[in-house]
């Protein structure tokens, strides 16, 4: 997280339509940059995953569509007392990874894919007693 407007920057603003078509000389720039983990696997994967996202958007309309359909465009809720109760995969997840490391995608585990379900609200996964929880399945109900 320290790192991340590093990245942004390096990555020019995590624009698929750049990423996608970055050459050598951009992964050459990318692999000096103090800012970030030089590391060429995940930048390599960075690249090809920007290119298949666009695979995505092009037949799905937008990754959104895509990537909520498999919660049915319904957050899930966690029912958790501790952080302890917590998953770090689910069934949904190893599906998600599944499916996207059979159309291509690199660095897509269960566990990176369960992470970014909860930061974009496909889970919530605020444990009972935290107020955001509550106003979250209150807001749930409310749209049933």
């Amino acid at each position: 997280m320290k790192k991340r407007e590093s990245y942004r920057e390096a990555f020019d603003g995590f624009d698929p339509h750049k990423v996608a078509f970055y050459g050598e000389p951009k992964v050459a720039e990318l692999m000096a940059n103090a800012g970030i983990i030089k590391n060429r696997l995940k930048i390599n994967a960075a690249i090809v995953n920007a290119g298949l996202f666009l695979d995505v958007v092009e037949k799905y309309g937008s990754f959104d569509s895509f990537i909520w359909g498999y919660v049915e465009n319904t957050p899930v809720t966690g029912h958790w007392d501790s952080f302890n109760d917590m998953p770090l995969t689910t069934p949904v997840s190893d599906k998600i990874s599944k499916d996207l490391k059979k159309s291509g995608f690199k660095f897509v585990g269960s566990t990176i894919i369960y992470s970014f379900m909860q930061a974009v609200g496909m889970v919530n996964d605020h444990l009972r007693q935290c107020f955001v929880y509550e106003e979250l399945t209150a807001k749930r109900q409310g749209d049933n």
